[in-house]
């Protein structure tokens, strides 16, 4: 897995449920902002807390 070592990743299942590492960034939240729009359930994770927060 060392290869996604700062990417972000993007999950999807059948159940509309989303997982966005990444997500307080600027492509990140727009993707999971699109996400959001479509009325899937987000888990949305970071390294920058108060990004985080914001995001939320």
């Amino acid at each position: 897995m060392g290869t996604l070592k700062g990417k972000t990743a993007i999950i999807t299942g059948g159940g509309r449920a989303v997982l966005s590492d990444g997500s307080c960034g600027s492509i990140g939240y727009g993707i999971a902002t699109a996400y959001a729009k479509e009325g899937a359930n987000l888990v949305i994770t970071g390294r920058n807390v108060k990004k985080l927060t914001d995001a939320k």
